[in-house]
């Protein structure tokens, strides 16, 4: 099932549109995200993404690291969505697959760091311009 393109969400008092790439590793970036650890980490990050109101758009395991894209709620920062995803994850994968634990150091799945980039509904050029433009338009809306 493909997902759909990201559209601007609402709630009761904003209209938004937020959208993040998040990109990180196991701890040494170590090839353990193959097969049904791959398949299983996938399936989680949707159910957490979700728990949390996010909408993921695009994601990929690979052996040695996860990008997730997804589309994220004005209340939540990156790093409370990315927090939420990596400890989720981390601790349900080593109750579901013990043998990660031979393979990670003291038990711990990921490596503390991350990328994180935002990513635009428009272009930051388009922004600059419509703030600059502000008093032409105004100027033009009342008739000036």
């Amino acid at each position: 099932m493909k997902p759909e393109s990201p559209r601007i969400k609402r709630t009761r008092h904003a209209k938004h549109f937020i959208t993040y790439h998040f990109v990180w590793i196991p701890k040494y970036r170590r090839d353990i995200l193959t097969g049904k650890v791959a398949e299983r980490l996938k399936e989680m990050l949707k159910e957490y993404s979700e728990e949390i109101g996010c909408e993921v758009i695009a994601l990929e395991v690979m052996p040695d690291h996860v990008h997730v894209f997804l589309q994220a709620k004005p209340n939540l920062s990156p790093a409370q969505i990315v927090n939420h995803l990596k400890g989720k994850t981390a601790r349900k994968l080593l109750q579901e697959f013990p043998e990660l634990r031979s393979k990670t150091t003291h038990g711990r799945l990921w490596s503390r760091s991350y990328f994180v980039a935002s990513v635009g509904y428009i272009t930051d050029e388009i922004i600059k311009h419509y703030v600059e433009t502000q008093w032409e338009r105004e100027l033009k809306r009342r008739g000036a």
